[in-house]
């Protein structure tokens, strides 16, 4: 871990954390608020979605506390739209998923050429934060 700046990494870990346990309660929230006829498809991939989050939030808990870091318990102020058609929920997941790999990417250029491990992780997080972000623009095709 030559060069790693150590103190801005577990700050952005931290973020990260943050971030992923708002998108516990998001998705929660989201998987209450689905009505209409694809309700049960909806709800449990909403459900699975904030599961998801939660290991995001663990693994990267883990990580900063691993490097020294000491977990926050923030969460990141959550804004209430107060719109919940499927459009709105997918579209808010859609933005919740792109901010997900602008903070990994940030973590990306801070580690890339200085820890092997936390590039890898990096990258492996932004990957499937596209992935998400992929699958629910094609959710939202019909909608259009």
């Amino acid at each position: 871990m030559k060069n790693l700046n150590l103190e801005k990494v577990i700050g952005l870990l931290n973020k990260i954390l943050e971030y992923e346990l708002a998108g516990v309660v998001k998705y929660t929230h989201f998987a209450l608020m689905v009505t209409g006829p694809n309700r049960i498809i909806l709800d449990k991939f909403f459900k699975e979605q904030a599961s998801e989050s939660l290991e995001h939030a663990l693994q990267s808990g883990e990580l900063l506390t691993g490097l020294g870091g000491h977990p926050s318990q923030k969460i990141p102020k959550i804004e209430e739209t107060n719109k919940h058609t499927i459009e709105d929920l997918l579209a808010e997941s859609v933005t919740h998923e792109n901010q997900a790999v602008i903070l990994y990417q940030k973590l990306l250029d801070e580690s890339e050429g200085k820890s092997l491990y936390i590039e890898e992780y990096a990258r492996e997080m932004i990957k499937t934060e596209e992935m998400h972000g992929i699958e629910v623009k094609k959710m939202l095709r019909d909608y259009k």
